[in-house]
């Protein structure tokens, strides 16, 4: 078994500053968070992170009142990415442990109930079960690069991109290898999926999670039909004459009504029996969606970055993308409109890496400092490097990269002997290098003439006030903003979207269509939309932190990035020489 160098502290920002604020800026108990508390007049969110499972309690206005939080690692075994079961429920159980000694030292009471619940996770992958319910092969994550036969196959087939990392590539890429468990596969799902399931019995997933696994028409909601009947074509006689719609969770939109945790859910969540059966669920949704709703950028012509293990790019469509694009995915919000996605898996680890080792040389020269100091300082001196990082590169690549056809990756620097070497150019470049891939990817949306807003941005990486978001405004041309809520993540997210799901009207049928808060009104007299329940009832008077592009910046970030560009091939050299 071998884990990735540097991933627990991908997330590091985001988690320390959390765990910071717990104990510094813990409020004195509240008598209407208590009351909230112990009525169950609350939602709790809980997301499956990539370095971390965090859990959130908000109240009734979505403000957070408690939190909680796990760290754990992906493996490499066997030459894939992997989480095994174990570890998310000894995980999940964890957090949840951590989140009641939060709200009990906040608010001197532990919650044995919630008004709605969500689940939420990193989308993709492959989780693949017989009709016992019994896993057949290891969880497959998001960032196996394995699936590329697979994917090219489908891609043509089916007239879209489908990514190496959606399930259906890696079902396809397990027919293609003539793997033994495929004829028994009963069920697939993502690991949000997974879990609700346990929680509730119900093979259901939100929608904008369920178009990571499978394209998705906009225009119903569900799976495409016409390329269900076109993949079935292809592989139906590997699939026991069954089609491919009947292994698939089905889809469902915010606000919709996904299940109801059971006794059995209650006790792998809380193993001490304290907590109550019967709670309703949300739709289960993947860190994309719940990104969205955590910047409020569900409507067409917004978009956010999300910068973390990986980091990606949403941006809702108000008309359909010219022509297919490998470097672009077409996803869909949590309500279902489309969405188009730029996914790079690498993101801040190596950065984190680095401030690690000057943490350690702060600490050997007798000074330790902590994380958030070292953060600091370091981001800090990135502000006084050159525009151009003084000559240096900093490729980020931990594991493949699809958008630049790498199939794994090893970190570099890279610098020719006229470089400037200094604090601030290094780490000027590793901000860059975290954001040069995405940049690559959002240049075929450029030319789409996709129009954009606003870009709104979240993730630990952003946490250190004017560095990183000015960085990103330099990487995009556009304002970056960055709301108070930028720190809270996908937890948050999905608390929001249980909020959403416990205010809004179920239509008969469980589909989700028109699904809105009760007792608000949207713009055309019906019921409030997801957005308008966003604007309304959770980001109404929210500050935000706008900031332009600085014209030195774009210039410098410009030159890095064709330097970028070109030194991909050392990149790929090294991935060749060094095994």
């Amino acid at each position: 078994m071998s884990t990735e160098p540097g991933h627990r502290t991908a997330d590091h920002t985001a988690d320390a500053a959390a765990e910071s604020a717990r104990g510094a800026e813990a409020p004195a108990a509240d008598a209407a968070a208590r009351e909230a508390i112990l009525a169950g007049d609350t939602s709790l969110g809980i997301e499956l992170g990539s370095t971390r499972i965090k859990a959130v309690l908000v109240g009734p206005d979505c403000t957070p009142l408690a939190s909680g939080g796990h760290a754990w690692e992906n493996r490499f075994e066997d030459r894939v990415w992997t989480y095994s079961l174990e570890d998310v429920w000894s995980g999940l159980q964890a957090c949840y442990a951590d989140l009641l000694a939060d709200a009990e030292s906040r608010h001197g009471v532990r919650p044995s109930t919630f008004g709605s619940l969500g689940v939420s996770a990193m989308m993709h992958g492959y989780l693949a079960f017989d009709a016992a319910g019994d896993q057949l092969v290891p969880f497959r994550t998001w960032r196996n690069t394995s699936t590329g036969p697979a994917a090219a196959e489908l891609s043509e087939l089916l007239g879209c991109n489908i990514p190496l990392r959606w399930s259906i590539a890696h079902l396809r890429q397990a027919m293609l290898d003539r793997e033994a468990h495929v004829p028994d596969v009963d069920f697939l799902t993502t690991l949000a999926g997974y879990v609700h399931w346990r929680l509730t019995g119900e093979r259901v997933l939100g929608v904008g999670d369920a178009s990571g696994m499978f394209p998705i028409d906009s225009a119903t909601g569900g799976y495409d039909a016409g390329l269900l009947e076109a993949f079935d074509r292809l592989a139906a006689d590997q699939l026991g004459g069954r089609g491919v719609a009947d292994l698939l969770p089905s889809v469902l939109a915010a606000g919709t009504d996904a299940g109801r945790l059971t006794e059995e859910g209650a006790r792998l969540l809380d193993p001490s029996g304290a907590l109550a059966a019967g709670i309703p669920l949300c739709p289960p949704e993947g860190d994309a969606g719940t990104g969205m709703v955590a910047t409020n950028s569900v409507a067409p012509r917004t978009g956010n970055v999300s910068a973390g293990t990986s980091i990606f790019a949403m941006v809702v469509l108000e008309r359909p993308l010219a022509r297919v694009h490998h470097e672009v995915d077409l996803v869909t919000t949590p309500a279902g409109d489309p969405v188009a996605m730029v996914h790079c898996n690498n993101g801040a680890s190596e950065l984190a890496a680095w401030a690690d080792v000057f943490g350690q040389f702060a600490a050997a020269l007798g000074r330790p400092a902590e994380p958030d100091e070292a953060y600091a300082a370091l981001f800090a001196a990135a502000l006084d490097g050159e525009a151009d990082a003084g000559g240096l590169l900093a490729y980020n690549y931990l594991s493949g990269e699809p958008i630049t056809g790498l199939e794994e990756g090893r970190p570099l620097i890279v610098r020719t002997p006229g470089s400037a070497l200094s604090l601030p150019n290094l780490m000027r470049a590793q901000i860059y290098g975290v954001f040069g891939t995405l940049s690559l990817g959002l240049r075929v949306l450029a030319a789409e003439d996709v129009a954009i807003d606003a870009m709104f941005a979240h993730g630990g990486l952003f946490r250190t006030a004017g560095v990183a978001q000015r960085f990103l405004a330099a990487a995009t041309g556009a304002p970056i903003a960055v709301g108070e809520t930028a720190g809270e993540g996908g937890a948050w997210g999905i608390a929001v979207l249980a909020a959403y799901a416990r205010h809004a009207t179920r239509t008969p049928g469980g589909t989700g269509a028109g699904s809105s808060p009760a007792g608000e009104q949207g713009h055309d007299g019906g019921r409030a939309s997801l957005g308008e329940f966003l604007d309304r009832r959770v980001f109404a008077g929210t500050a935000l932190d706008v900031v332009e592009p600085v014209p030195a910046d774009v210039d410098g970030y410009t030159a890095y990035l064709e330097r970028y560009s070109a030194g991909l091939a050392v990149e790929r050299a090294a991935t060749e020489s060094l095994r």
